[in-house]
């Protein structure tokens, strides 16, 4: 807007050295620009669709009786932020190193930060484009989140997963006392990623799935070995062993009488 009294007698509307508007005759081919008003009081235009190339200088030229005088206003195009790149979904070995790559845009620049989705994290990890983990443990496994913020508008985030890989721990396994001609079961608790494969051992001879009198149910965490109808010769050490590509580890239990 540019402010006129009766006095003028020319106006003109120039963006740095181009002429847009004078009076009433457009000079400029863009068609968002226009004239909203060239009254005795006011002199206006408008920029429709508004895009960063049309930030700079914009300047009122007035003639009067006397001399011309010119007011100038400088528009600042503000843009939200938005994330161009991001690093992918990465799967990696326990003690190994994470580089994570957050690129955004804006005007002003975005802030950019980073933070673990988990209930032990506390605040921003990285406090710009890059996140660097170096030694990687099972526990910084998880969803990394990417904010891009500049005040314009909300910020904008993107998720990344990070899987880490480790080898197998058996976390639990109990010897159990089973009266006989009751059921009995053992239980291997184990943690991994990925998942373990589990295997039962009785002394030295690997139990098969459908041996008469027994049941193995594996799943991701544990496996269970049950006796339907327990006897003598069930009695003894029983091992479990928990595999992945990374490693095995193994655990002994006794199915004991009373």
């Amino acid at each position: 807007r540019c402010s006129v009294d009766n006095r003028v007698t020319r106006v003109a509307w120039l963006n740095r050295s181009t002429i847009l508007y004078a009076g009433n005759d457009k000079w400029c081919l863009d068609p968002r620009v226009v004239l909203l008003a060239n009254t005795k009081t006011q002199y206006s235009i408008q920029i429709q669709d508004v895009d960063v190339y049309d930030e700079g200088p914009y300047t009122c030229s007035v003639q009067t009786d006397n001399h011309p005088k010119t007011s100038r206003v400088h528009l600042i195009v503000q843009v939200s932020p938005k994330i161009t790149d991001i690093s992918p979904d990465i799967s990696i070995n326990e003690g190994g190193n994470v580089s994570l790559t957050c690129i955004a845009t804006g005007r002003p620049d975005p802030t950019i930060t980073w933070r673990h989705i988990s209930p032990k994290a506390v605040g921003f990890i990285s406090e710009d484009e890059y996140l660097e983990i170096t030694g990687i443990t099972r526990e910084q496994s998880g969803e990394y989140e990417c904010s891009a913020s500049n005040d314009v508008s909300a910020p904008v985030v993107q998720r990344v997963k990070v899987t880490v890989n480790y080898p197998p721990y058996i976390s639990d396994a109990k010897s159990t006392g089973v009266p006989v001609g009751q059921k009995g079961i053992l239980l291997c608790e184990a943690s991994a990623v990925p998942s373990a494969d589990f295997q039962w051992y009785k002394d030295d001879k690997r139990l098969a799935e459908g041996q008469k009198g027994l049941k193995v149910e594996n799943k991701p965490f544990f496996s269970r070995l049950t006796f339907f109808n327990v006897s003598e010769q069930d009695y003894g050490n029983y091992t479990c062993v928990a595999s992945n590509q990374l490693g095995n580890t193994n655990a002994s239990m006794i199915l004991y009488g009373e």
